[in-house]
């Protein structure tokens, strides 16, 4: 469990650049050479990164910031699941 915004940022950073890393590892070993799709991946990637870090450091006023931080995390892990389908049908 992530206990405060610096380690929530630092997952959020790694799990980003992880992902990254691995489509282009795709892209470049797959076979399937589609530039536009691994393009819109890395752009998807970069956006969610850029997304999530800064609503960490802007949570919803009105919002007790367990919940907040809870659904944080919880919208992240789908995004992330979705990317690593897409990065998966890149095969």
């Amino acid at each position: 469990m992530i206990t405060n915004k610096k380690d929530l940022k630092k997952t959020i950073n790694y799990v980003c650049s992880e992902l990254f890393a691995e489509c282009v590892a795709v892209s470049l070993y797959s076979g399937k050479n589609d530039e536009e799709n691994t393009k819109a991946l890395l752009a998807s990637i970069i956006k969610i990164h850029n997304d999530y870090i800064s609503r960490i450091s802007h949570p919803e006023p009105g919002m007790p910031a367990k919940l907040f931080f809870q659904d944080l995390v919880k919208n992240f892990n789908k995004e992330v699941s979705e990317i690593i389908d897409h990065i998966s049908n890149q095969h």
